[in-house]
């Protein structure tokens, strides 16, 4: 599936409109929204025209994606008055930490729970990442150059977990040849990747990993952190990363759960080998995609969030076969 012609008109005419821009990118970012906005701003800074800006409204964003072209372009509020917001990778307006009432948005997205809110949303839950998204839509308007291209692959093999992800399919490989093609350096990428992890990351994730139990048979597999644990290691959010994946890789476990104790409330991730994930998410008020979604909730005991968690696994019918 391919992004309607239509929308790719109503894009480019929203974009024409504009000659202030606001690329806004979710909470708590991770490479596919960081590399997604990235790509558009390099290709915008094409239309010497316009002026950009480039938003994050987080504490910590992951370092090891500094290598990008204009990383260091990131802010941490939005100074354009009447500018265009491109939104990237954010399913609802409130994970974009910023208060964009009566602004036009173009929403560019490829999470199944996805609220649309923008004036033109280009959202395909078919897509394994957003920069996937906005690459397919950019190349009909604007000329892909390198830079631009490597922040859209960078985000896209993060995203689909080096194509191991169930939306991997004929078109992802088709589009990374693409990028690729345009100047990719695949090496570069993988490197910054995997090979530049913070000592803080693995201190944490020791301390995640003592806390692994299995529940319901082996099938799930829960693991959290406490506040001490995180001041304790020195880690930031997103030295949380992936985490959740080890308890996801057990042979034996359908659905890996990650709790993160925060000031306030307990911040979950959750991840599955192919049941429907999101519905558990969206009963406490959460979302995102089938086989990753998260939510948060507010602060109580530890084992009070697991109970609740276990037992809303088991009322959907998530483990057998009903899902």
């Amino acid at each position: 599936m391919s992004i309607e012609p239509t929308l790719i008109t109503q894009a480019k005419e929203l974009i024409d409109r504009y000659e202030t821009i606001s690329i806004l990118t979710h909470i708590n970012p991770d490479a596919d929204t960081i590399g997604t906005a990235l790509g558009i701003y390099t290709l915008l800074k094409q239309n010497t025209t316009k002026k950009l800006e480039i938003i994050n409204t987080s504490d910590f964003l992951p370092q090891y994606l500094d290598f990008l072209e204009h990383f260091g372009r990131f802010k941490k509020k939005m100074d354009f008055e009447n500018s265009l917001v491109i939104s990237c990778d954010c399913a609802t307006v409130d994970r974009l930490g910023i208060d964009i009432k009566g602004y036009e948005v173009l929403n560019i997205d490829h999470h199944q729970s996805n609220e649309c809110y923008g004036s033109v949303n280009v959202v395909m839950p078919q897509y394994a990442s957003a920069s996937m998204v906005a690459y397919e839509l950019f190349k009909e308007i604007y000329l892909i150059d390198t830079q631009s291209a490597t922040a859209f692959y960078t985000a896209l093999l993060s995203d689909s977990r080096y194509f191991t992800t169930s939306s991997v399919d004929k078109k992802v490989f088709e589009i990374a040849l693409q990028m690729v093609e345009l100047g990719v350096d695949t090496y570069k990428v993988a490197y910054n990747l995997t090979q530049r992890k913070s000592l803080a990351s693995v201190r944490i994730l020791q301390r995640a990993l003592s806390t692994l139990q299995l529940y319901k048979d082996g099938l799930v597999a829960i693991m959290y952190v406490t506040q001490q644990d995180i001041k304790a290691s020195g880690a930031t959010m997103p030295d949380m990363e992936g985490i959740v994946d080890y308890a996801k890789g057990i042979a034996c476990v359908k659905v890996g759960i990650f709790m993160m104790e925060l000031e306030s409330s307990y911040r979950i991730s959750l991840r599955s080998k192919g049941v429907d994930i999101s519905k558990v998410a969206n009963a406490f008020g959460g979302g995102g995609h089938k086989v990753a979604s998260g939510f948060s909730m507010d602060k109580t005991d530890i084992n009070d969030i697991k109970d609740k968690i276990l037992q809303q696994i088991d009322e959907i019918g998530l483990l057998n076969g009903e899902i």
